[in-house]
């Protein structure tokens, strides 16, 4: 199997992940090295994050990543350049 494809998901309500995609049915998607966007900053929006990455990689909240997580009640899912997974995998990983 080839390389998965990076991307951003927003859900309904349980926030935004980014990470490969391994699968998606309906509303369901499962990531692998997936990341929670907590927080973000240095872009207007989710899909300028999924385009540019962040100019402000310290600001961002992004805590660690998980292997794999299956997110329900997914809204919206935005392939992610190569530039911008850069970016985001470059974000250090926060936590309080």
């Amino acid at each position: 199997m080839g390389k998965m494809k990076y991307v951003i998901v927003r859900t309904y309500s349980a926030g935004v992940f980014a990470g490969e995609l391994e699968s998606s049915s309906g509303q369901e998607v499962v990531l692998r090295h997936a990341r929670r966007l907590w927080y973000w900053a240095g872009a207007a929006s989710l899909s300028q994050l999924a385009v540019d990455g962040t100019s402000k990689p310290l600001a961002c909240k992004f805590p660690v990543s998980v292997d794999r997580i299956k997110v329900l009640q997914a809204i919206e899912i935005i392939d992610v350049t190569e530039k911008a997974r850069q970016s985001i995998t470059a974000v250090p990983e926060w936590s309080e």
